[in-house]
């Protein structure tokens, strides 16, 4: 069974060899700890790939991301990193004052531009599935225009610009996934952080009127052209899981532990499968690989039916020591 034929079979539900794999590291961990990745990668290979591409020059991006002071993303956002190898929180948002929403540009130059003549070649010269991220993130992306506290006020008052500039970001975000659904890429992946530890961020029944037709809108783009849909949330969303399998996500990254794990398993295995992951807060982190062990067994005896529908799949932080990431993959392998 090659990677690829294994990641879909686990994604349509069908009995694999063992649980593909994949490993999210924080942009520090091949910078800084690359022996540590590099031997995690050599003895447990991953099951996911992503395509040669590359998106065009953003007139607005200054400075390197994931190192201590400040840069600009492509959006005019700009990001303050406090310690090396991580994304940073934005800390001066573009459009803070909707006086500037007329005359703002997106940056539609990193998508007219984008160069994706060696996507198909890297996707048919690989047998691993091949996934690629995508810059569609409507919440947050909002919240990085706007600033939180400014966005809840939007949606709490339910201004025009608020929708305008929804409205505005859906487009570019459609024609984003529009140019990728015409690639031999197997899979298309967006997130949004929707949850706190307990609860999700807004109402359920707000987020379903202003939030989720957009979803339904990629989700449908996406399976137009036969490809999978990747969809990241962290906290608690255990109120929006129906929802999101309604309009057609595929495979789904939440934060398991911040839910009960035992109660979705119950309620939505053989639904949409589910793609990681392990409580990153505390066991990774702090835990020891015994511990970690426990956490994979307790995820594995929730949701792993023995017939697909579960991916093996962490994230590796900066105080993530690397034995515990070898014995996420390591059990999974039992």
């Amino acid at each position: 069974m090659t990677s690829r034929e294994r990641v879909i079979s686990a994604l349509n539900h069908k009995t694999v060899d063992r649980a593909p794999r994949e490993l999210w590291a924080l942009p520090g961990i091949p910078k800084y700890r690359t022996a540590d990745y590099e031997d995690c990668l050599r003895q447990y290979p991953m099951d996911f790939t992503g395509p040669l591409f590359s998106y065009g020059h953003a007139k607005r991006a200054k400075g390197v991301a994931s190192e201590v002071g400040e840069y600009m993303d492509e959006w005019g956002c700009l990001w303050h990193v406090g310690e090396p190898g991580v994304i940073g929180e934005v800390k001066e948002c573009p459009l803070a004052d909707w006086s500037s929403l007329e005359s703002y540009e997106l940056p539609w130059e990193t998508l007219n531009d984008a160069d994706f003549t060696r996507v198909n070649e890297s996707c048919n010269a690989s047998d691993l599935f091949v996934k690629t991220s995508t810059q569609v993130r409507p919440f947050e992306r909002m919240q990085f225009l706007r600033g939180t506290e400014n966005l809840f006020m939007d949606l709490a008052y339910g201004c025009k610009e608020v929708y305008t500039l929804r409205d505005m970001l859906h487009e570019f975000f459609m024609k984003e996934i529009e140019l990728w659904v015409q690639t031999d890429v197997n899979g298309i992946s967006f997130m949004d952080d929707w949850g706190s530890q307990t609860s999700l961020l807004i109402s359920p029944n707000q987020w379903r009127e202003f939030f989720k037709p957009l979803y339904k809108d990629y989700c449908d783009l996406i399976h137009s052209k036969g490809k999978y849909v990747f969809f990241h949330s962290d906290g608690n969303i255990s109120s929006i899981y129906p929802d999101l399998i309604e309009v057609g996500v595929d495979a789904l990254n939440s934060q398991l532990f911040c839910m009960d794990i035992e109660e979705l398993g119950s309620e939505y295995s053989g639904k949409i499968t589910f793609w990681g992951e392990i409580d990153r807060q505390y066991t990774l982190s702090f835990g020891t690989a015994d511990e970690v062990r426990s956490a994979v067994k307790r995820v594995r005896a929730a949701l792993d039916k023995g017939r697909g529908g579960v991916i093996a799949q962490c994230e590796w932080g900066m105080d993530t020591p690397a034995e515990n990431i070898m014995a996420v993959f390591d059990e999974w392998n039992n």
